[in-house]
């Protein structure tokens, strides 16, 4: 493959909702360009986009990946994006870098969620589309409803540029709306054929829906169209490609991927109509000096580290060192290369817009920016959603903790929406993605990449302890007598809640009942103590002492025997002052369109939860909620499952409260048959 000027390269994110046939449209497209001699099948896994292990166990895209093509004496850089909204960082890295979006719609379901939920991203970031209606050869499919449910779901100007011949299994080709001539396709390859009389009247409504949205694309072809003048083909082009760069025209094509029809006609589109990364990027950027945004890692245990990178200023040479200029360090870059799929293309360089992949960068991560040690310029990262569903997960061989936590950081390089934690309160190992699918594709990549099996175990809550009441001169006494000096500390105080600190300590001695060197050593028991409650041995809180009297023995007693005592007197205390159970309550931010308002907030009762308050953004309504975290830990899969994938939410810790009587019993009992089984 050969390097090419900035005008002639296409960088195309293909994206749809998980199942309307992406991968298929890509592996229809590099087929098309002859540089694959078999059109492979997602079904069969074997699919040139598809080829890491757990997309072929799944037969479902789990990874952006890069598939380079040829067309036309253009460079077609293809990113297949997964479509399940599991893996949503995927999208969100793909977004940063295409110019142009092929949106699949499948020709039975139409719009559905994904589409939505992407589309109005690219709306935010202004980003151009291009609609692909595809499996018109199915049953029940419809490209008139599937187009229509565009129009009506889809912001923009959403105008058809093809129309089908023939309906499900019939279907065989399509009507070109510019050039008015219709194609059939026999075994991939069009052959141009007399236009059906049966479409004509279609093929006339459309048409004029066509010309209307091109018309408005360009003043003088604007004012051509209102004076009534017919347009050439050249200019509906010109005003549609307008349209489409100032994403504001959205021309929609057909065609069934598995059968290969349509594919080279898109093509032909993506070259005439999606933009150049010059429509970005200005020209005169070539000239400047080098820098690259790394929008993808993948972690190759064989490899090592395969940074994927779209160039914004210069060109990208191999064999040179840059400068990555987040971590202030420099990178050697050996080979480049371009990707189909997992083969990798040797590059010399790649010039100003083009995307490519270099191997074995020591520091550099996703978002970082790879330039030269003077340029000064640091490119915008990526702002990837914040993962919410958590899994605690335990190692199923002994002694695998270690290999556990380097296997995981070689993951967290190559997946920014992965997040991984020791919990010091619980104990655990606590895995946070962005849903069930995502995190057991991660524990299938723990065992497959690094020979590390784990397994998910219920989450643990880090529930606190404390004292509703309080008590007066409790008593503590140690002592022991055997051969030779004894042991002897005796402390008496008083304990109450205490709203402000999690832990207070002071003392009231007089006449050196306990003396002052041992003074500290109950302070220390007392803390010691603190860590583990007398209900179900979790950390108490929110507790002050009162360290009042007490007595000592001039030989036995000793800063040890001081601080059993005052361990001894702490427990007797918390007994004694109507102790209690936490929980950790968070505070909740739900995004939700209007129509599940209701649905929301029944469920948060259901949860313990409270709303504390509303508030209205654009379509959605943002609902500000309090619940314990107890029952928090699956919500990502209850709002998905409510919204139908449509909510949102964050939530992070407020304050610790008290548990019902009726919860609290089940805990307690729980926690001490946890005990007596250790």
């Amino acid at each position: 493959m050969k390097v090419y000027p900035s005008d002639k390269i296409r960088n195309i994110g293909i994206v749809a909702h998980q199942g309307a046939g992406k991968t298929s449209l890509t592996e229809a497209l590099v087929y098309s360009t002859g540089a694959t001699t078999r059109l492979g099948k997602v079904e069969d896994g074997n699919t040139v986009a598809d080829y890491h292990p757990e997309e072929l166990k799944r037969k479902s895209t789990v990874n952006t990946s890069l598939v380079a093509c040829e067309w036309h004496d253009h460079k077609i850089n293809i990113l297949d994006v997964p479509g399940f909204s599991d893996f949503f960082g995927e999208v969100v890295s793909t977004l940063r870098v295409a110019d142009c979006l092929v949106m699949v719609v499948d020709a039975v379901a139409g719009v559905e969620v994904s589409t939505e939920i992407i589309w109005e991203l690219a709306d935010e970031q202004n980003i151009p589309i291009i609609g692909f209606i595809n499996k018109l050869d199915r049953e029940n499919a419809d490209f008139k409803k599937a187009f229509e449910s565009m129009q009506s779901t889809l912001t923009r100007q959403i105008v058809p540029i093809q129309l089908p011949i023939g309906k499900e299994d019939g279907f065989n080709g399509m009507v070109d709306l510019i050039s008015q001539k219709a194609y059939k396709y026999d075994n991939g390859k069009a052959t141009e054929i007399p236009v059906p009389d049966d479409m004509k009247a279609d093929i006339e409504h459309y048409r004029e829906m066509m010309i209307e949205a091109a018309a408005e694309g360009d003043d003088e072809i604007t004012m051509k169209y209102l004076d009534g003048e017919e347009l050439t083909d050249a200019e509906i082009i010109l005003g549609l490609k307008e349209g489409v760069k100032n994403a504001k025209v959205v021309p929609v094509v057909c065609g069934c991927a598995t059968k290969n029809i349509g594919s080279d006609k898109l093509f032909d589109i993506l070259v005439d109509y999606a933009p150049s990364p010059l429509a970005k990027l200005d020209a005169s950027a070539a000239s400047a000096a080098p820098a690259a945004l790394v929008f993808k890692t993948l972690a190759d245990p064989y490899v090592g580290r395969i940074s994927m990178f779209k160039v914004y200023s210069g060109k990208i040479k191999g064999d040179t060192t840059m400068y990555n200029a987040n971590k202030k360090v420099e990178e050697k870059v050996a080979q480049i290369s371009t990707m189909q799929g997992k083969t990798a293309i040797a590059l010399p360089e790649v010039n100003l817009g083009d995307i490519a992949t270099v191997s074995k960068l020591a520091n550099t991560v996703t978002g970082d920016t790879l330039t030269t040690k003077d340029s000064g310029i640091i490119l915008d990262g990526i702002d990837f959603p914040e993962p919410t569903l958590m899994m605690a997960i335990v190692p199923r061989t002994k002694g695998d903790e270690d290999k556990l936590g380097n296997a995981i950081n070689r993951l967290l390089e190559e997946d920014p929406t992965l997040r991984y934690e020791k919990n010091a309160e619980t104990k655990q190992t606590v895995l946070t993605g962005m849903g069930e699918a995502h995190l057991n594709i991660v524990i299938g990549r723990l065992a497959s990449k690094f020979g590390v099996e784990v397994d998910p175990v219920e989450m643990k809550v880090p529930y606190r302890e404390s004292i509703r009441g309080s008590a007066k001169m409790v008593e503590g006494k140690h002592k022991k007598q055997s051969g030779g000096h004894g042991q002897y500390g005796h402390v008496k105080i008083d304990i109450e809640y205490d709203p402000d600190n999690e832990f207070s300590f002071e003392e009231k001695i007089f006449g050196g009942a306990v003396p002052k060197q041992y003074i500290p050593a109950v302070e220390k028991g007392m803390r010691e103590a603190m860590a583990e409650g007398v209900l179900a041995g979790f950390p108490a809180t929110n507790i002050k002492i009162t360290l009042v009297d007490g007595s000592y023995h001039d030989v036995d007693s000793s800063e040890m025997a001081f601080k059993i005592a005052a361990n001894l007197a702490f427990k007797k205390g918390c007994e004694q002052a109507k102790p209690i159970l936490l929980e950790p309550i968070m505070d909740v931010d739900i995004l939700v369109p209007d129509q599940f308002m209701g649905d929301i907030m029944g469920d948060m009762n259901t949860k313990r939860g409270r709303i504390m308050g509303m508030e209205q953004q654009g379509k959605r309504q943002l609902i500000h909620a309090q619940a314990p975290l107890a029952e928090m830990y699956r919500y990502a899969i209850d709002l998905k499952s409510i919204t139908q994938g449509r909510g949102k939410f964050t939530m992070k810790f407020a304050k610790y409260e008290e548990v019902p009587a009726n919860i609290a019993e089940k805990v307690i009992a729980a926690a001490k048959a946890e005990k007596e089984n250790e």
